[in-house]
């Protein structure tokens, strides 16, 4: 009989133990939850100051987490700020920098139409190439994930959420589409899900003969499906399928986006809360609604409800810990469909009426709400006024995911203040260039804020403001501070870009700015 020595024991029971990784490696990279608002104001929301709209959940992860006082959208409209967010580049280099809702197409506002073409729907695709932050996480070994609204390319071109990056997709292709919470259909990656709902297309009013004071005849608008439902069930199966792996999940909701459209239980609690109001009878857009005040507020609440039971089951799966939970806004408040955004200071210390909200480069259109939590990383309750914009959340994600190279951009990670560290990197200046709503840029360098309005159309403005003494940009200082117009111009003159797409050129840009 063989015997074997002490030392080809010991060997034969280092080989036959499972090796031992450094607990670094073993440990699983964090998950990514960003959740995109819609046409949520900085003032919407508890924590950032609204007093009549209930957010505790919402609020909840700032209080666990920490609340950006100074952060920026991408634009003050939906697919720019997009754009800006999934690329990395502000609208001055982005492909897409304003709404194009493709008209060349034909009828792509006629619902009927869409239903029977689908190639009327959605708006004008990125280039395959552009790198965005699902593919970049991917390269991590991520799953990524998006639910809601896309507007960054139509069906059948080489830009929708699963040639971009995502694995998954449900929801609004078209941002048209999403003008109403009961559509026909919405998208399962690239396969249309046909709801119970009928065609009520946008911008449909209620019966002149009809009794606007008597809620039965405004049932035509609430059917059967509600998307936003259909929505969130979706996103947590994804939650479910992906413990066993790092994920990325792009929660880009429609809501509180008009129309008017909640649940009856949320728009019940309100009704109680605010007591009888005017109805809304939409005029030329959007639908009408009976308690417009109580059915803003309920929209809010509701998806303040989800994220809540959202965070409940990363508890239950034991993922909260591991998990950054961004929330914010794609652009300021809106100023129609029956929102009311001055009466709820959905602003905040913003002017928020038309003309200072949605569709504008002053703070109200993009200073947005943003609270990140991540529990163990993020100290609990914390605030900070770094000065940050959605092209820093791919280079941030990017550091977060560890990924090894990054593409151009123009952003830099805001991963130190998440962390409490004091080497975070700032900003020289923020850029904003809008080719719609009479063509606008905007500058921020420090406290001051330089805009120009009426670039495309009218007689151009030159607005000069101190945020630090005056926040709300009531008092234009320009014709006191001309060198820091100067400067400003310079910026614009460097950070400006001829767009690819003509739709998106501002013609005095172009020319090279002049102000006397």
């Amino acid at each position: 009989m063989k015997v074997l020595s002490v030392i080809s024991i010991m060997g034969l029971v280092v080989a036959c133990q499972p090796q031992q990784s450094d607990p670094m490696e073993q440990a699983k990279k964090p998950n990514i939850i960003y959740i995109l608002a819609d046409d949520l104001g900085y003032g919407d929301v508890g924590a950032h100051g609204q007093q009549k709209i209930e957010t505790p959940n919402i609020d909840a992860l700032a209080d666990t987490g920490m609340k950006f006082t100074q952060h920026y959208s991408g634009s003050p409209v939906c697919a720019p700020s997009r754009c800006v967010l999934l690329t990395g580049k502000h609208t001055g280099n982005a492909y897409i920098r304003g709404n194009g809702e493709w008209k060349e197409r034909g009828e792509v506002w006629d619902f009927v139409a869409m239903l029977e073409d689908s190639t009327l729907e959605g708006q004008r695709p990125l280039p395959k190439e552009t790198p965005t932050i699902p593919k970049l996480l991917k390269q991590a070994g991520y799953a990524a994930g998006m639910i809601g609204k896309w507007g960054l390319g139509a069906p059948h071109t080489e830009s929708i959420p699963t040639t971009m990056g995502f694995d998954y997709f449900y929801g609004y292709n078209c941002q048209r589409q999403a003008h109403t919470y009961y559509p026909v259909h919405l998208y399962e990656n690239e396969r249309r899900v046909y709801l119970k709902n009928d065609t009520v297309p946008p911008r449909t009013r209620m019966p002149e003969e009809a009794d606007p004071y008597e809620i039965a005849n405004y049932a035509d608008f609430t059917l059967t499906d509600y998307s936003p439902d259909l929505m969130f069930e979706k996103l947590t199966q994804f939650v479910n399928e992906h413990t066993d792996e790092p994920f990325f999940m792009y929660w880009a909701t429609p809501i509180p986006h008009v129309p008017l459209q909640a649940p009856q239980r949320w728009v019940d609690y309100y009704v109680e809360k605010f007591g009888g109001e005017e109805p809304y009878l939409s005029g030329r857009s959007y639908f009408p609604h009976r308690y417009p005040h109580a059915a803003y507020a309920a929209m809010v609440s509701y998806l303040d409800e989800q994220v809540g039971q959202l965070v409940s089951q990363l508890k239950e799966l034991d993922e909260y810990k591991n998990t950054l939970i961004i929330f914010t806004s794609d652009n300021g408040p809106t100023f129609n469909g029956g929102t009311d955004s001055p009466w709820f200071d959905s602003g905040g210390p913003f002017p928020s009426e038309q003309g200072r909200g949605k569709g504008t480069v002053y703070e109200g259109g993009v200073r947005v709400p943003m609270i990140a939590s991540w529990p163990g990383k993020i100290a609990a309750g914390s605030t900070t006024d770094h000065i940050s914009a959605f092209y820093d959340v791919m280079p941030t994600l990017a550091e977060v995911a560890g990924v090894a190279e990054l593409p151009t951009t123009d952003g830099i990670s805001f991963l130190p203040t998440l962390l409490g560290q004091e080497n975070q990197p700032k900003h020289e200046f923020m850029y904003w260039e809008f080719p719609q709503y009479t063509g606008q840029v905007a500058v921020r360098m420090g406290d001051w804020k330089f805009i120009q309005r009426n670039l495309s159309e009218g007689e151009p403005t030159v607005e000069l403001y101190n945020l630090a003494e005056d926040l709300t940009e009531s008092n234009n200082v320009a014709d006191q501070h001309p060198e820091v117009v100067q400067q400003a111009q310079k910026i614009i003159e460097q950070e400006h870009t001829t767009p690819e797409l003509e739709t998106f050129i501002i013609p005095t840009l172009e020319a090279g700015l002049t102000i006397n």
